[in-house]
């Protein structure tokens, strides 16, 4: 029995019935490349039956204690039934893209059940439609929740379900796996008495290390290294009041190869830096066309792990974060891909200071069970309408393979992210690199954005206007096909 850190119980306590907190992603695949051409849903049950040993997460579900006056434990689940988180649908005629889109965020729109192992896989065939896709390919749509794996850790699961070749077998079962009994609720209250005497020691433990951070931020302003300057709360867009409880999704693919040559236009520039300026653009295409751009520029959220090399296995969320302005006041693409890279620097820069593993401890001291009440209030009064947000949206970066992977024979030829959202950040931007693609696909709100294919035009048309500025002599691209 395993106990939540406050970084991962704090998702628990967030959810509501309108931001379920689970990450997601959807994988498309061509059966062509599996034993016989084709992969039956059949196979496919006893292929991640075969895996669950891979990862903890499968088998490992939620011990909440009453009044969530501590942090919830991990068991492993005595009623652990596969069938249940393994399903299968498929999309009418014609099967094409919107038809998916549509699909993908009813599905992701629904919240995990906390009493059960907290994943669900969806088997979606019927994609006989997509541009770039041959017929019959079929997509797994993944939901795990955050309280389980961050982006990171959710490479353990992936790396689970998928091989290197299309001829893998079906591994052999993990038997030492053994299920718990579930705890009493006295075991569960004494537990939660002993680490309420150790909190104080713990918190002073903390706070001793986080004093040089500040001292070392402070030298840092005092120089000129860092500046704090434009930290201040984000402009209000639409984008950032309260949430419904419905989702939209889409995506925009493009050559990793052009991206990467993009960044090299500036000194220093990063692959994320790219990325960012490319949303930061698309959100002033998107705004722009609805007579809504602020003046100010947005700005964005980015994760960042903490995980030490130890920890690469490790479950739940090692994360810090960092803020960092989209530059969508500037029309100039190569000017803001500067601009971003110049707040990047800055923002890691603070974070570093302060240091970004003990900002992440401070998490441990979050009170459990007036976390939730908090949430649950702060929807309810649709506080996010009424305040500016710390920031407008969300931009996290998930390394993916370089090479083709398979799932029970079948070839990935397609990878996309989704995230969870919650009141006053109404947008979600999740960034997958797979071989020699790399896709910003993103959720939101649907009142916020009803409109998705609007927003990935818009992404679209910011990367090449990005590309145009950064290689003049490239020839314009073109539209990528959706299966990278």
């Amino acid at each position: 029995m395993q106990q939540l850190s406050g970084q991962d119980a704090s998702f628990v306590y967030l959810e509501t019935p309108h931001t379920p907190m689970h990450i997601g992603s959807v994988g498309i695949y061509d059966p062509s490349t599996a034993p016989g051409g084709f992969v039956r849903f059949k196979d496919i049950l006893d292929f991640i039956g075969s895996r669950l040993g891979g990862a903890r997460s499968f088998r490992q579900r939620l011990v909440r204690l009453p009044f969530d006056l501590d942090h919830p434990y991990w068991i492993e689940d005595p009623d652990f039934d596969l069938e249940y988180h393994v399903r299968h649908i498929a999309l009418p005629k014609p099967g094409d893209w919107r038809q998916l889109c549509i699909q993908v965020a009813r599905l992701h729109s629904r919240p995990l059940d906390l009493s059960k192992p907290l994943w669900e896989f969806i088997i979606v065939e019927g994609l006989d439609n997509i541009e770039g896709l041959p017929p019959g390919c079929f997509a797994l749509v993944a939901k795990v929740h955050h309280a389980a794996i961050d982006g990171m850790s959710g490479v353990e699961m992936s790396a689970a379900v998928h091989d290197l070749s299309p001829d893998k077998p079906n591994r052999i079962a993990n038997d030492d796996w053994k299920a718990d009994d579930l705890p009493g609720v006295s075991d569960l209250l004494i537990k939660s008495y002993f680490n309420s005497l150790r909190k104080p020691l713990q918190f002073a433990e903390t706070m001793a290390r986080g004093i040089p951070g500040l001292a070392r931020l402070g030298q840092s302003v005092s120089k000129g290294d860092v500046s704090i300057a434009n930290q201040r709360p984000a402009p209000k867009t639409r984008l950032n009041g309260k949430v419904g409880p419905h989702r939209v999704f889409d995506a925009a693919p493009f050559p990793l190869a052009d991206i990467r040559a993009i960044k090299d236009a500036v000194p220093g520039a990063t692959v994320n830096d790219a990325i960012l300026a490319i949303v930061g653009g698309g959100l002033r295409h998107y705004l722009l066309g609805k007579g809504e751009l602020p003046a100010e520029s947005m700005t964005a959220m980015a994760p960042i792990s903490v995980r030490a090399e130890g920890e690469k296995a490790a479950l739940g969320n090692l994360v810090s974060a960092m803020v960092v302005g989209l530059g969508t006041h500037i029309a100039d693409p190569l000017e803001r891909l500067r601009h971003v890279h110049a707040e990047a620097v800055n923002s890691k820069a603070l974070t570093n200071a302060v240091g970004a593993r003990t900002l992440t401890d401070y998490s441990q001291f979050m009170p459990a069970g007036l976390s939730g009440i908090a949430a649950r209030l702060y929807t309810r009064l649709g506080a996010a309408n009424q305040h500016a947000p710390v920031f407008n949206t969300v931009v996290t970066n998930v390394p993916g393979s370089r090479v083709p992977l398979y799932f029970a024979g079948a070839r990935m030829v397609g990878m996309y992210g989704l995230g969870p959202i919650f009141d006053s950040m109404g947008l979600i931007n999740t960034i997958y690199s797979y071989v020699d693609t790399i896709a910003i696909s993103f959720t939101a709100d649907r009142d916020a954005m009803p409109d998705p294919a609007a927003y990935a035009a818009a992404l679209q048309m910011a990367y090449e206007e990005l590309k145009a500025a950064a290689l003049p002599v490239a020839v314009a691209p073109k539209k990528s096909a959706k299966g990278g």
